[in-house]
């Protein structure tokens, strides 16, 4: 299951990247006035771009759940001492990015919302430049980096569901809560279909999209019900439980269609009124560097200092040249980022530009810069060949 995680994810970071350049390209072509036209189209009671960030990503949302659940319960972070590097690396890369961000924005109320935005790392994204490297880079750290992001995942998803959150509609989020409980019930009474967990859930996202809360909170909710578990009578048999089933038939959807077409409809920004002051902006400058700086010494400190006290150890044949490539690449931030931004800055597009300039241009420099070290670095089995 982890191989095929880190295949498809890697697979799927190669199709976000082509996605974003052919989005850059519209934003910046003849196309430009169909492109944007199309999203802020509306299809029934939303937009396209709406039904783009609040519905298809609900099933990103869904999966990340459903990640999150399997690796606690029975993978990577299933036990304390598996989690305590990738997590306090992670909460290093949260903290120190959202300080920076803070720090160029103190003096702006209006910006300063904005601070959670570099706090994020897309691992399809990052996933994708280390399959470039090939063998170069030992397994133990690509799984470290996975188990990172998943946990970077789950922070944004409480960032979300605290701070990025409108005016409250309390009957919406009652029966909300009262559809969760049922959701609850039909785990213990261990029900193992699908479609009623489904059903339900589909009611769920209305709901929440209606309370106030962003809709797709919605998705990692009724991931956290799916059981993980066939019956209680077969308690080891995982592989053909709800919960793979449906991340199994989830994987190929939101890896290869849900998050392409989520960048391709948010990372075209228009780059024929850029000028040195839209590069130079707080806002701007505190995203790039968040991303860029922040994630650096946030995740290579916090995991280099743990490492140095023995709470944990290094990933096996990893060199700490190879842990500082893969905490450069952690500055990558697109789809969450891309996706926080939006709703930090909903209704002011000129501010989201700016997000989005700060967020491809960290992007693209930590990449490449993770990926020069990760090329030329020697990992610690390849120097006891030596």
């Amino acid at each position: 299951m982890l191989r095929e995680f880190l295949d498809s994810s890697a697979s799927g970071g190669l199709i976000l990247m082509a996605a974003a350049a052919l989005s850059l390209v519209a934003a910046n072509s003849p196309l430009a006035p169909a492109y944007f036209s199309a999203l802020s189209s509306y299809l029934g009671p939303l937009s396209v771009s709406h039904w783009i960030n609040d519905a298809l990503m609900a099933l990103f949302f869904l999966l990340v759940g459903l990640e999150i659940k399997r690796e606690m319960l029975d993978g990577q972070l299933s036990s304390w001492n598996k989690r305590i590097l990738p997590g306090v690396a992670a909460l290093g890369g949260m903290i120190v990015p959202a300080l920076i961000y803070s720090a160029f924005n103190a003096g702006d109320p209006a910006t300063a919302r904005g601070w959670a935005i570099p706090s994020a790392t897309d691992i399809a994204f990052a996933l994708g430049v280390l399959s470039l490297l090939g063998n170069r880079v030992p397994t133990s750290l690509k799984v470290f980096l996975a188990a990172l992001a998943i946990i970077d995942d789950l922070g944004a998803v409480i960032i979300i569901a605290l701070f990025y959150s409108g005016s409250l509609d309390m009957l919406a989020l009652g029966s909300a809560a009262l559809l969760l409980a049922n959701l609850v019930i039909f785990n213990r009474m261990g029900v193992a279909r699908l479609w009623p967990y489904l059903v339900l859930g589909v009611l769920l996202w209305f709901l929440v999209l209606r309370s106030g809360v962003h809709a797709t909170v919605a998705g990692v909710l009724l991931a956290l019900t799916i059981p993980l578990r066939t019956s209680p009578a077969r308690p080891h048999d995982m592989e053909h439980s709800p919960l793979h089933r449906l991340e199994h038939a989830l994987y190929g959807w939101v890896t290869f269609l849900v998050v392409p077409i989520f960048g391709f409809a948010n990372a075209g920004v228009s780059l024929s009124g850029l000028s040195l002051g839209a590069l130079t902006d707080n806002l701007t400058l505190g995203v790039a560097l968040g991303l860029l700086v922040g994630k650096l010494v946030g995740v290579f400190g916090s995991a280099y200092l743990v490492i140095r006290a023995n709470w944990a150890e290094m990933p096996a044949a990893a060199s700490t040249l190879q842990l500082l490539g893969v905490s450069l690449l952690c500055g990558i931030g697109f789809t969450m980022s891309l996706f926080i931004g939006l709703l930090s800055f909903a209704d002011v597009p000129l501010v989201q530009e700016k997000v989005k300039i700060g967020i491809l241009g960290a992007s693209l420099v930590a990449g490449l810069l993770g990926f020069a070290i990760l090329r030329v670095a020697p990992s610690e089995t390849n120097k006891a060949m030596q």
